[in-house]
């Protein structure tokens, strides 16, 4: 982008060591951003269940009352979603597959990956 931009990070998990979602989502209780009245991009990983997406959007709109907030997600899984959420911008569609790599883990393993790769159960790592 060839503009200002201010860069905030938030760490959001819903998986909490599995493959898939607890359903119980790990947010800040406040947001520390000062959004108000600017135009916002929140941009995700991946977009499965959409309990993660939804409920960030929320706390964004409700707390730092952001002018505009747009949402992009490199990933959206191809499967029913169990909230509705609205997404601007989708890099790639995949099937309903957890997925590794390129940023993305399974309990702290596969990050580092250069490229994003179906998860093999027969592969995980030992405890």
């Amino acid at each position: 982008m060839d503009i200002p931009v201010r860069l905030h990070t938030l760490s959001v998990s819903s998986y909490h060591g599995g493959t898939t979602s607890s359903g119980t989502l790990k947010i800040p209780e406040r947001l520390p951003f000062p959004l108000a009245g600017k135009q916002v991009l929140l941009v995700d990983d991946i977009l499965d269940s959409g309990l993660t997406l939804a409920t960030v959007q929320e706390r964004l709109r409700e707390q730092c009352q952001p002018a505009s907030l747009r949402t992009a997600v490199l990933l959206h899984k191809r499967r029913p979603e169990a909230r509705e959420v609205v997404v601007d911008y989708v890099g790639f569609e995949i099937e309903d597959e957890f997925v590794v790599g390129y940023g993305m883990d399974y309990q702290g393993y596969y990050r580092h990956l250069p490229c994003i790769g179906v998860l093999n159960p027969s592969q995980l790592p030992r405890p």
